[in-house]
């Protein structure tokens, strides 16, 4: 089966000019792979996500830097649904960040996807899952748990979400908008996708270039 290659890049929005996002995409059949990198004023942010059958989280691999400090967060999700996950430190992190690592294992039961802030693509595994640009996707909002990565901390919370379609993909601009809803973030946005379900446009967090 093909594989469908996307080079994409995101700025912040007007109050966060500054940050950058970019990132490579590889869907094939019902999963992906995708690595990117973030730029803020303060840190910056690479990453390595792989999913398997139905867009479901594998792997997570992400580090963090700043002025004189790291961190590294190794996130696995097995076959049977527990999470896990291996972190290492170095140098002096900002004394207000959380530890990095997961917050509490037991939150995470039912978890299938990976959320890491401010990343665009972690919100794609759902909508490709729940069909949300297709031709007959869920009549109603789909409740989902996620395993939220904060930044810069990489502190890994429990995170309760709701996709719905909102509108159809337009054969003529290829996109689709698909409404996302936060209950731990109290954060509500409908997202304009494309056709592999890749963020264009997310209002007060990232624009495409």
């Amino acid at each position: 089966m093909g594989a469908s290659t996307r080079h994409v890049a995101w700025t912040g929005w007007d109050d966060d000019p500054d940050r950058l996002e970019a990132a490579t995409v590889v869907v094939r059949g019902d999963r992906l792979a995708a690595l990117g990198t973030s730029r803020a004023t303060t840190y910056a942010t690479s990453w390595a996500l792989r999913t398997g059958p139905g867009w479901v989280t594998e792997h997570l691999d992400v580090s963090v830097h700043g002025v004189g400090w790291s961190r590294h967060l190794d996130l696995v999700r097995t076959p049977d649904g527990v999470w896990s996950a291996d972190v290492r430190e170095s140098g002096t992190a900002p004394s207000d960040l959380a530890p990095p690592g997961i917050d509490d294992p037991a939150a995470l039961d039912g978890a299938l996807d990976c959320d890491v802030a401010l990343c665009p693509v972690t919100n794609t595994m759902p909508i490709l899952r729940l069909g949300l640009l297709g031709d007959a996707p869920p009549a109603r909002e789909t409740e989902l748990v996620m395993a939220w990565v904060e930044l810069p901390s990489l502190r890994v919370l429990r995170s309760d979400q709701r996709y719905a379609a909102r509108s159809p993909l337009d054969p003529a601009t290829g996109r689709g908008v698909v409404t996302y809803t936060s209950a731990t973030r109290d954060v509500a946005a409908d997202l304009t996708v494309d056709a592999d379900g890749i963020v264009v446009d997310y209002p007060e967090l990232a624009r495409r270039l």
